[in-house]
């Protein structure tokens, strides 16, 4: 394995990472930030993002830092969520069982959350992630649900997270109604050359190691390639060590990184 050619003492550009490992960029802090804001406010907030630009990342970190005697965080991953779904899926994490009819539900899943505040004065955080998704029906059932108490209290935080067609469509005139609803609006952007190169050393830190192991030139391949896709630079990293490592090489250069790119991910 790399691992031991190169001296690392964990393996870099892995998934697994630990929240507090993460490269800590400029991007990841203002999401993180404005989440903050968000739950503390109790409002309804929408993180979007192309693929691998780091939303679950984020989540992940958010969700780290927040107190557990203060939030209940609860998280769904759908790609076909409906709104009957969506209740029971809140109200087993909630540890009840769900009314069948969505009317029901609903009603059972305010009540719970009434009793959260009131009795264990826990604050509810529901993550939605895939929310690209999501049809019109369920975004406009997440509308209905945050009109509580004759629309003048939130029943709970609320953060949407998908790729970027979901702020596209959110856009279009006939869900007006739902984005005048959305207090926070969070883009996540790509990393620029200086970032990219940051990434890459904090993951080779991360793994004990201090010295240069890509070369200038190596890392503008990989921001090329990339173009500052956090999954995509992991991605092309590792493909480069496996190749480092099976040939002998210490140092990764340019003509490394084509060849693998080339060769292994074209």
């Amino acid at each position: 394995m790399f691992e031991s050619f190169y001296g690392f003492t964990r393996t870099p550009f892995s998934r697994n990472i630990s929240t507090e490992n993460l490269y800590q960029s400029v991007i990841l802090q203002e999401a993180v930030g404005r989440l903050e804001y968000a739950v503390c406010r109790q409002l309804f907030a929408v993180l979007t993002g192309d693929s691998g630009t780091g939303k679950t990342t984020v989540i992940r970190k958010f969700k780290d830092i927040l107190n557990p005697n203060r939030f209940m965080v609860m998280y769904l991953v759908d790609s076909k969520l409906t709104p009957r779904h969506f209740y029971k899926g809140l109200l087993e994490q909630l540890g009840c069982e769900s009314k069948f009819y969505r009317g029901d539900a609903k009603r059972q899943l305010h009540r719970e959350i009434e009793l959260m505040k009131g009795i264990h004065s826990l604050l509810p955080v529901v993550i939605v992630n895939e929310a690209h998704l999501l049809d019109k029906e369920m975004l406009e059932e997440v509308r209905f649900l945050l009109n509580f108490k004759m629309d003048s209290e939130s029943p709970m935080a609320l953060i949407l997270v998908g790729q970027s067609e979901l702020r596209e469509r959110l856009k279009l005139q006939a869900y007006s109604a739902i984005r005048q609803r959305i207090d926070l609006m969070c883009m996540m952007t790509h990393l620029d050359r200086a970032q990219t190169q940051e990434y890459v050393n904090q993951h080779l830190t991360y793994a004990g190691v201090e010295r240069e192991i890509f070369s200038d030139g190596a890392l503008n391949e990989i921001f090329q390639f990339s173009s500052g896709v956090a999954r995509l630079i992991n991605k092309v990293c590792t493909h480069c060590l496996m190749y480092g490592a099976q040939n002998g090489h210490r140092i990764i250069d340019d003509h490394m990184v084509k060849r693998v790119i080339q060769g292994e991910l074209s």
